[in-house]
């Protein structure tokens, strides 16, 4: 048995060779994430029963319709990031954005993504670089995606395209920052793995934020890495939302769907999303931001 297969029961199996096999006839591009390429880059094997796939959002609608024509049910979930088509128990998860509207799946994720076989399929995978990226916002109370990051940066780290990763998180620098002294402390042995120049460039840029005033005084950015744990402040007016424009790519309407969503799930009045067809989609087509230079 292959380590993919060790992934998954045989019920899981047969739904993600099948789902794969569907996404292949729709000749719309796509990447592997989730389980399978964290297996794949580091070892870890986690048992799952979904099958997380990375689009660009152009093609997401379409991706949705042709699931739907398969027999899937689909579900548009958050118009900004991610949509889902259902077999049974089953989910696929079509991502094409991030919770908080940082990481836009964009060209860039495809024109450097390797190549592997799961569940007997030629895929590509999620970059190692954008998988890193898209995980280290991830600070909920119920979740928290650090030890994965702290694994690949374990089996990574040799043959990362670090100047990437720094562009990829820009403004964010010190999420990265903290995943990497994490690192240091998790593995002491490995932190000389770390690039120097990168370690050394964030000190710099953190000793010229010790001596200048914020001009972000006003902003919480702690939205960026959890859904529900800073948004005392944003609803009782003491900051303003990073996720928002022109500070993020959200609008004020992305991020009250998703807050409202949030209390639906705390106060257990969400349950079981109804699915529908793929005829019922209706995202909004906006382009996919990039990080600023």
């Amino acid at each position: 048995m292959s380590t993919s297969e060790e992934l998954t029961d045989p019920a899981s199996q047969t739904f993600c060779r099948q789902a794969l096999q569907d996404i292949q006839h729709s000749e719309i591009p796509f990447l592997v994430g989730g389980a399978f390429a964290l297996e794949r880059y580091t070892g870890v094997v986690r048992r799952t029963k979904d099958l997380d796939v990375f689009v660009h959002r152009m093609h997401s609608d379409r991706l949705m319709l042709f699931l739907a024509e398969k027999g899937y049910c689909t579900e548009a979930r958050f118009p900004h990031w991610i949509s889902k088509a259902r077999k049974n128990d089953h989910i696929i998860d079509i991502i094409f954005g991030s919770g908080n509207g940082v990481a836009a799946v964009d060209q860039k994720w495809f024109d450097v993504a390797p190549r592997a076989t799961i569940m007997d399929e030629q895929v590509r995978l999620v970059p190692v670089e954008e998988m890193i990226w898209s995980k280290a916002f991830i600070m909920e109370r119920d979740r928290y995606d650090g030890a994965d990051i702290a694994h690949l940066l374990h089996a990574r780290s040799k043959d990362m395209d670090w100047a990437r990763l720094l562009w990829r998180f820009n403004r964010h620098w010190r999420v990265l920052f903290s995943h990497l002294v994490l690192f240091g402390f998790i593995y002491p042995g490995r932190r000389l793995e770390l690039p120097q120049w990168l370690m050394r460039e964030m000190i710099r840029r953190l000793e010229l934020e010790i001596e200048t005033l914020s001009p972000d005084r006003h902003i919480c950015q702690g939205t960026l890495l959890s859904w529900g744990q800073y948004l005392d402040h944003i609803e009782r007016g003491d900051y303003e939302d990073a996720r928002q424009v022109p500070r993020g790519s959200l609008t004020a309407a992305d991020t009250k769907f998703v807050s409202e969503r949030f209390h639906e799930e705390q106060d257990g009045r969400l349950g079981d999303r109804t699915f529908a067809t793929g005829s019922a989609l209706n995202h909004k087509e906006t382009e996919a931001q990039e990080p600023a230079t």
